[in-house]
């Protein structure tokens, strides 16, 4: 009868085991260096900003959002979203994308806009900004 204990508790042990190992293994890295990022073949959260310099596509008809992101040291990228635009992506001041490169291009599965917040905007006014 204890065999049956001891045998139990050590599946148990290996199924914890194995279960914290699979969640190291998939969890998503945040990159801001563009070149890892189209070297990497992984699915990435990257960070950087709407390059504003370039405009954007609404592909209506593929149900696809199309803009460029700008990386910290000025490198850029083409973001291919399958969606529609945030409502508040052109007040954004950063993006975080999260999705993999391939085909010359970033194919998000997700958008995260940061934007000036409320409380920015009211210190500002008070520091005469």
């Amino acid at each position: 009868m204890k065999n049956k204990y001891i045998i139990g508790g050590i599946i148990i042990v290996i199924f914890f085991i194995a279960l914290g190992f699979l969640f190291t293994k998939t969890s998503i890295k945040y990159e801001d260096d563009f070149q890892k990022i189209r070297q990497s073949g992984k699915i990435v959260n990257v960070t950087g900003s709407w390059d504003k310099e370039k405009s954007y596509v609404i592909d209506s008809k593929n149900n696809r959002f199309i803009f460029y992101i700008k990386g910290q040291n000025g490198d850029e990228m083409k973001v291919i979203y399958k969606g529609t635009i945030p409502n508040n992506f052109e007040h954004a001041t950063s993006v975080v994308v999260t999705g993999r490169y391939k085909d010359g291009a970033f194919h998000a599965r997700e958008i995260l806009t940061k934007c000036p917040s409320k409380y920015q905007e009211a210190e500002n006014s008070a520091q005469g900004g």
